[in-house]
């Protein structure tokens, strides 16, 4: 994918989801079933995750170098860094450190401006991330510079920023249809 193509398939995928959990009852929206993340905490850990990869894109280009180094090879596809990413979950990876949201109760965002709800404050807070990490996608980084420089990811070792475009696109995919998943086995 092009850097264009990769930012439009991240705003549809980031609108999606936003779409997708904006319609969720705040009651729903923190419940968690059978011991898996509730749908808040699915948010929060893109929230995390996508802040986290945000700063690939906006940190100066030697610190990124310099903490990530450069390649020795080409970005591989979209398609071969999902089915690896899927590989590494099956063999039984799962989120860890400061990636694993802490549970959230719905008193979340209660004292936020605009007497927000719980769950839209959680949803604004998505938000802000997707738009910081666009702007510094299609602000600070060319085209080349996807290929050009690494990032270190937690389950996936050294990628470039182009497979992180990547990965922070079909990540999301993951997260909502794991949402939806469970939705429909709770309704």
């Amino acid at each position: 994918m092009t850097k264009k193509e990769i930012i439009t398939a991240s705003e549809n995928i980031f609108s999606l989801f936003s779409e997708t959990c904006s319609l969720i009852k705040d009651t729903e929206l923190f419940a968690r079933p059978d011991n898996k993340w509730s749908v808040a905490e699915n948010i929060k850990h893109l929230i995390i995750s996508t802040s986290t990869t945000t700063l690939a894109y906006s940190l100066p280009k030697f610190l990124v170098r310099w903490m990530g180094g450069t390649p020795n090879r080409a970005s591989g596809t979209y398609e071969e860094l999902q089915e690896k990413y899927y590989k590494k979950l099956s063999d039984g990876a799962k989120a860890s450190g400061r990636f694993i949201p802490k549970p959230i109760e719905v008193k979340y965002g209660k004292s936020a401006r605009m007497n927000r709800s719980d769950g839209q404050k959680l949803l604004h807070n998505w938000n802000t991330a997707t738009v910081k990490y666009i702007g510094a996608l299609t602000a600070k980084r060319t085209e080349e510079d996807l290929d050009h420089y690494l990032a270190r990811h937690p389950l996936l070792g050294r990628i470039t920023l182009r497979e992180l475009c990547y990965f922070t696109v079909f990540h999301t995919q993951h997260h909502l249809n794991s949402i939806q998943k469970n939705m429909t086995q709770t309704e």
